[in-house]
C-alpha cells in the first residue's frame, strides 16, 4: 500500500499493564518470546510498517529501566506515562501525540506481539475511507453461544450473527479520537471495567467505526498458555537465515582508516571508492545474503560517481531495511577483522555500539573481533585490511 494512502499516521502502543493473570515477576510485554521482549515485537512490526511514521509507546512509569532495556537501539520518543486503567494511559499517549500534526492514529495492545502487517494495512486503509471515523481489527464470531443462569446453566441460546471479538489495531481519525477520549474523560467513566477498548470509546461519540476481519493469530497473550502458544506460532511462521560476507581493501594515503563507522588513527588509509570500510561492507554482504539479494557491488556499483567518498553506513542500512521490507528482523552479527595494524582492540566497543546505531539494534547483538595473520599473507605483510562477517536473522517462512 502507497504510504500516501494514510499521510501522518502514528502508532500508539499500550503497554502500562500489569499482567498479574501470567503469573511472572515481571508485567507480561516484557517477558521474553522467542529471546525478544513481548513489547519489542510488537513495537517493531509497526515501526517497519511503510504506513506508519512514529510510534509512541505509553508504559508504567515503574518500567522504564524494562522499557530502556526491550527497546534499546529502536529510533523512538521517550516513552508516555500511563493511568491507572487503559482509558486513562491512552488518553495520556493520544494528549502525548497532539501537535505533530496526525491524520491517523493506530492504536494496539503490546500483548498482541504477533500482528501481522497485512492486518494492519487493512486497517489503517478501512480507517481512512470516506465515511468511516475508524476501523478495528475483529474476529467474526464461530462458536455456538450459550447465556447462562446465576448456577453456570444454560439459559439461552445466543444468536452469534453480526457478533465480532474485537482485537487490535483499532485505527482512528486523530483528531476524533481525541476529542472523544477527552470528553468521556470529564465524565469520569473511567474505572477499569466501563470502557475495556478505544471502540467504545468512539461508540459513545457516535462514530462510524468499521470492523476489519483479523486473523486469530492476532491474539492478546494473557496466561502462561497463551505465551506458549505464541512461542509455537512465531516458530512456525518465522524461519532463521544466516550470510556471509567479506572484503578486502589495500592502504593507501591518509593518516586514519575508518572501521565499523569509527576513525582509528593510522600511518595509512584505507584505498577504495567509498570510505573503504572494510568491516562494514564485509556486514552488509552478510546482511545481503540472508535475503538473498545479491552483494554490495549490486546495490552500489564502484563506477557509480555518486558513491564516491560515500560513508558505508548508508551501505548496511540499506541492507538491513531490505531485511526488514521481508518482514525479517537482526538477531546477531559478528564481524572480525583481520590486520597486524592498527590495534582494533582499544576501539572494539565504539565500533560495536556505532554499528548498532546505524541499525537500530541492541549492542548484545553485534560483536566486533580481531586477529592477525602471523604475519603471513598480504595483511601479515601490512599491505591491507580484510573482513569476515556472519549475519543471523529470522524472516516469515517461505513455502
Amino acid at each position: 500500500m502507497p504510504t500516501s494512502a494514510v499521510p501522518r499516521t502514528a502508532a500508539l502502543i499500550v503497554a502500562a499493564g500489569r499482567g498479574h493473570r501470567v503469573g511472572a515477576a515481571l508485567p507480561k510485554q516484557y517477558l521474553g518470546l522467542s529471546g525478544i521482549p513481548v513489547l519489542r515485537h510488537a513495537v517493531e512490526r509497526f515501526a517497519s510498517h511503510p504506513g506508519i511514521g512514529l510510534v509512541q509507546v505509553v508504559i508504567a512509569e515503574a518500567d522504564l529501566p524494562l522499557y530502556d532495556a526491550s527497546l534499546a537501539g529502536l529510533d523512538l520518543p521517550p516513552p508516555v506515562t500511563g493511568g491507572a486503567t487503559r482509558q486513562r494511559s491512552v488518553l495520556n499517549g493520544l494528549e502525548a501525540l497532539a501537535g505533530r500534526d496526525i491524520d491517523l492514529v493506530a492504536i494496539h495492545d503490546a500483548a498482541r506481539p504477533l500482528v501481522d502487517a497485512d492486518t494492519i494495512t487493512r486497517t489503517l486503509e478501512a480507517a481512512a475511507r470516506d465515511g468511516t471515523d475508524g476501523a478495528l481489527a475483529a474476529v467474526p464470531l464461530a462458536d455456538t453461544l450459550k447465556r447462562a443462569d446465576g448456577e453456570a446453566m444454560v439459559s439461552a441460546t445466543v444468536s452469534r450473527q453480526f457478533l465480532w471479538r474485537a482485537q487490535t489495531p483499532q485505527v482512528f481519525r486523530f483528531e476524533r479520537i481525541l476529542a472523544a477520549h477527552r470528553a468521556i474523560a470529564q465524565l469520569g467513566h473511567d474505572d477499569a471495567t466501563a470502557l475495556t477498548d478505544d471502540s467504545a470509546v468512539a461508540e459513545m461519540a457516535g462514530y462510524r467505526v468499521a470492523l476489519v476481519e483479523s486473523p486469530e493469530g492476532n491474539f492478546k497473550i494473557t496466561t502462561n498458555a497463551d505465551l506458549a502458544r505464541a512461542e509455537r506460532e512465531l516458530a512456525l511462521a518465522m524461519e532463521t537465515r544466516t550470510g556471509t560476507g567479506f572484503d578486502v581493501h589495500s592502504f593507501g594515503p591518509g593518516n586514519a582508516v575508518t572501521l565499523c563507522g569509527v576513525s582509528v588513527p593510522h600511518a595509512q588509509g584505507l584505498a577504495g571508492h567509498s570510505d573503504a570500510d572494510v568491516a562494514l561492507h564485509a556486514l552488509t554482504d552478510a546482511l545481503l545474503g540472508t535475503i538473498g539479494a545479491g552483494d554490495i557491488g549490486m546495490h552500489f556499483p564502484p563506477s557509480d560517481p555518486q558513491w564516491s567518498g560515500a560513508s558505508s553506513d548508508r551501505f548496511l542500512r540499506h541492507a538491513a531495511d531490505l531485511v526488514t521490507q521481508r518482514g525479517g528482523r537482526i538477531i546477531n552479527l559478528d564481524v572480525t577483522i583481520v590486520c597486524e595494524r592498527p590495534k582494533v582492540g582499544p576501539h572494539r566497543e565504539r565500533m560495536r555500539t556505532r554499528v548498532a546505531e546505524i541499525l537500530g539494534i541492541a549492542v548484545d547483538r553485534v560483536a566486533v573481533k580481531a586477529t592477525t595473520t602471523e604475519k603471513l599473507g598480504f595483511t601479515g605483510r601490512g599491505e591491507g585490511i580484510a573482513a569476515q562477517a556472519i549475519a543471523t536473522v529470522v524472516v516469515p517462512a517461505q513455502e
